[in-house]
């Protein structure tokens, strides 16, 4: 399915409405723009149709902003890949299978949030390193949480989307 597919064609969750991955995206951004961190904006726009509520997800999500409170891997990332796991994850000795596959879905995401924004990286993505102060500082004068972040947010989400419109519904 494209982009432009429909999220609730393919039973993600028990959603009643459709939503499209435009939809998903505009969400996150929406989150984010409200005062969400990165990784709270996306997993909080893509939980709640995976049986996780919004509350929680952004509870849980919290610690990974700001690239995991070091500058590290993008907390946008982080919230996609909580995302994947939520939706594809197992554990113990008998979600071996289910691990591997989240692994290569992480990967295939990967893979694509780099083809289009370079790196996964939170302090290459800003330009700046948002843990120290001098980061800080430079982020929020030059508005780059809104400048850059909200399109890391939005690609974020919406690859996450459409990676989970592929998910076959449990019966």
């Amino acid at each position: 399915m494209d982009r432009n597919g429909l999220w609730a064609e393919c039973g993600v969750g028990g959603m009643a409405g459709v939503k499209s991955l435009e939809h998903i995206s505009r969400q996150a951004v929406q989150l984010f723009s409200d005062g969400h961190n990165c990784a709270q904006a996306v997993l909080g726009a893509l939980a709640p149709d995976l049986g996780l509520d919004r509350e929680t997800a952004v509870r849980l999500a919290t610690g990974f902003g700001i690239g995991l409170s070091m500058g590290d891997t993008c907390g946008a990332v982080s919230g996609a890949v909580l995302a994947l796991g939520l939706a594809y994850g197992g554990g113990g000795p008998h979600g071996i299978a289910a691990k591997l596959d989240t692994y290569a879905r992480a990967g295939e995401f990967f893979d694509a949030f780099t083809q289009v924004h370079g790196s996964l990286c939170c302090r290459k993505l800003l330009g700046c390193d948002p843990s120290t102060p001098e980061g800080m500082l430079v982020a929020k004068t030059e508005d780059r949480f809104a400048t850059i972040c909200a399109g890391v947010v939005a690609t974020a989400a919406a690859l996450a989307a459409e990676m989970l419109t592929e998910r076959v519904p449990s019966a």
